[in-house]
């Protein structure tokens, strides 16, 4: 009997297994409560949740400079976009959750270490030309990684992004017109945006991680279509798209090796310090140590908010059952 079950049991999963890879095929959608291979949750998990702590990660550096914006229209924006971060946060842990993760164990996990946010936010925000810079270059690198997953295998994620690339967009918009504002400016303030964008512009080329020859996770993510471009598909595609804007800002990208390649129809560039990248990734960058340290906090003093919330919700239902 024990055989026939173990024999039955293997013939169901490799019928859902068809099921699954004929709708991935067909580009159709997964959805919570459909079957799916245990590898493909752990990775949406995995990368869910790393997109979702890079969004509350996310909020520090810039918020760093709410109480200092040059004027009230800049700190309305700043805000407004600091705000939109912790939202898109909430979008992700929502989806994660559906996958029967909980938001808690999430949490816990960044806290201690076990799990990552992008390398982009252990970099210091030295100037106020840093937040256009962000807003132009980090938020760009985002939105084209992340517009392709608009069209992700798994409907909570894909609909999520959908949201939060609208967002992204006017994030983008509004860096790229800070940035505008400072390069007509002063020569001091066409100093300032120039340096912002010589100290982000290798950080963000790192955004869409290592090389493809390197990449532990790409290749199945996009034979799930999980994602739909290799890392450096998506690389290719945004540094062609920031050397005419970089042109029409008047500010030059740090590379000496950037240069139009006729016979590829894209623009060559130069090496990325990988090692860099890996040493932030192990903790070592600039911010690291500041941006969990002050996570943890947060999360600490912001725990009366939680079980007065959870205790309002336990009283009220109990009056509506």
């Amino acid at each position: 009997m024990t055989t026939m079950a173990a024999d039955a049991g293997a013939q169901d999963t490799t019928a859902h297994e068809a099921d699954f890879d004929a709708a991935v095929a067909a580009d159709e959608r997964i959805e919570p409560r459909d079957w799916m291979p245990d590898a493909y949750r752990a990775t949406l998990v995995r990368q869910i949740a790393q997109h979702a702590h890079s969004e509350i990660i996310g909020m520090q550096p810039e918020a760093n400079w709410i109480t200092r914006a040059p004027s009230l229209r800049r700190k309305a924006i700043l805000m407004a976009k600091v705000q939109d971060e912790a939202g898109h946060g909430l979008y992700l842990y929502s989806a994660a959750e559906t996958l029967g993760t909980g938001r808690d164990e999430l949490l816990d996990k960044l806290h201690s270490g076990r799990q990552k946010y992008s390398s982009i936010f252990n970099y210091p925000t030295l100037t106020w030309a840093d937040v256009g810079a962000i807003g132009w270059l980090v938020d760009g690198a985002a939105i084209t990684n992340q517009v392709p997953l608009c069209r992700c295998s798994y409907g909570p994620y894909a609909r999520a992004m959908v949201r939060i690339c609208k967002e992204e967009s006017f994030h983008q918009r509004q860096g790229y017109e800070l940035l505008l504002a400072l390069s007509r400016g002063t020569e001091a303030q066409h100093a300032m945006a120039q340096d912002a964008v010589d100290r982000w512009w290798w950080p963000s080329l790192m955004m869409f991680g290592p090389p493809d020859a390197e990449s532990a996770h790409s290749a199945q993510s996009m034979a799930w279509k999980i994602k739909r471009h290799s890392n450096d598909e998506l690389r290719q595609r945004f540094v062609d798209i920031c050397v005419p804007q970089a042109a029409s800002l008047g500010l030059t990208l740090p590379d000496p090796g950037l240069r139009w390649n006729e016979e590829r129809g894209r623009h060559d560039f130069g090496a990325i310090d990988w090692t860099e990248f890996q040493e932030v990734l192990r903790g070592n960058g600039p911010c690291n140590d500041q941006r969990i340290g002050q996570r943890r906090r947060a999360h600490e003093e912001g725990a009366w908010v939680r079980e007065a919330a959870a205790a309002y919700a336990a009283k009220h239902g109990k009056a509506t059952a």
